[in-house]
């Protein structure tokens, strides 16, 4: 039996899947880049520079994961009265901005 992590599921349009899923690749690449420049002694500031970069790149998805969140299931359980997903969303935008 296959083990799943989350408790619940979205359906995502293709545009918003094809959309993130390439954020989700051009990031990985960028990891790649940074384990190789690391693993042929790359100078230090270079490496971080690519970090930086890589980190930028993962912040853009997730603002864009949390805009298309609160779009779609934030503003579909709010008009179903379903006030819990606001103490949710509160979470877990304290957690971002840590």
């Amino acid at each position: 039996m296959e083990e799943n992590c989350c408790k619940k599921k979205k359906m995502r349009t293709e545009d918003e899947k094809k959309s993130l899923i390439n954020r989700l690749n051009r990031i990985e690449g960028q990891v790649r880049g940074i384990r190789n420049m690391f693993e042929n002694n790359a100078y230090c500031i270079d490496i971080l520079t690519q970090t930086a970069a890589a980190s930028a790149a993962l912040a853009a998805f997730s603002k864009e994961l949390l805009a298309n969140h609160i779009r779609t299931c934030v503003a579909e359980d709010i008009r179903k009265g379903n006030d819990e997903t606001i103490d949710e969303l509160l979470a877990t935008l304290q957690k971002l901005m840590k």
